[in-house]
């Protein structure tokens, strides 16, 4: 017998991995009555299990926005396990299912829906950082381009003006060239005190990201992720007004992580 469990495994949309794996897995098969035959059992991993090296590598759900792509599978596995903070690494596993509600359009509108309502800890969200008209309209163009409401060109030229929205902000707070982004910003702000200004540019970022044309999930998942999860960082400095405080940074972090992954969890299962 095997432990059953929910587990989540990402791949690409051809059933590869995609964080750094090699090797394509057997796909789960949707019958005619809307249940799935799972997948055929992966080949049982020889040798000592080592993260990132080899065995399986499978997460929970509090991990699953740490590994977004563009196929989520429910998984299950058999045999030894090895628990890390981000994953777990198994000898067998297998997918039982596909989660189709997560495409492009649920991931576009998962992202929008990031920005506008990932909380802050000061009664705020990363949308109330988006001072700048031309990043707010990225959000509601991606929103309205998800629901097929604008054309791919509208979208493009959303994109555009809320790259050029962040570029505006990082100069204004560095005066270095605009490609050294938020990693810069945060450092001179920092220093020169504009940290609110900062915490502006990574929300925009963040706008800027989810409005990117590319179709690729990931893409858009994870440059909202990073720039949102900067966002958090440096309104938390701007509300302290003092260096940063690693535990209530973290504790922050964790906050905006669960109310994240209960909204994916909610499209997921729809």
């Amino acid at each position: 017998m095997y432990k059953k469990e929910i587990l989540y495994k990402v791949l690409d949309k051809r059933g590869y991995s995609c964080y750094g794996g090699i090797g394509q897995w057997f796909l789960p098969e949707k019958q005619k009555d809307g249940t799935w035959k799972p997948g055929r059992w992966m080949p049982k991993i020889k040798g000592k299990l080592v993260p990132c090296q080899n065995g399986y590598h499978l997460c929970r759900e509090n991990n699953i926005l740490d590994w977004l792509g563009e196929s989520i599978f429910e998984a299950e596995y058999k045999g030894e396990i090895l628990e890390r903070s981000d994953k777990v690494v198994v000898r067998e596993a297998r997918l039982l299912r596909k989660y189709e509600n997560w495409n492009e359009k649920t991931a576009r509108l998962f992202a929008c829906w990031c920005v506008r309502n990932t909380p802050l800890g000061n009664g705020g969200t990363i949308w109330n950082l988006l001072t700048d008209e031309r990043s707010k309209n990225a959000v509601k163009i991606a929103e309205e381009f998800a629901n097929g409401k604008v054309t791919r060109g509208e979208l493009e030229v959303a994109e555009e003006a809320a790259w050029d929205a962040v570029r505006d902000i990082i100069i204004s707070i560095t005066r270095v060239a605009p490609w050294d982004a938020i990693g810069v910003s945060k450092r001179d702000a920092m220093r020169t005190g504009a940290v609110r200004d900062a915490a502006n540019a990574a929300a925009a970022a963040a706008a800027r990201h989810v409005t990117g044309a590319a179709t690729n999930i990931a893409t858009i998942w994870m440059g909202v992720n990073s720039a949102a999860g900067g966002a958090v960082k440096t309104a938390i400095h701007a509300a302290r007004g003092e260096t940063e405080d690693d535990e209530e940074v973290y504790a922050v972090e964790d906050a905006a992580i669960e109310v994240q992954t209960k909204e994916l969890l909610r499209i997921l299962n729809k």
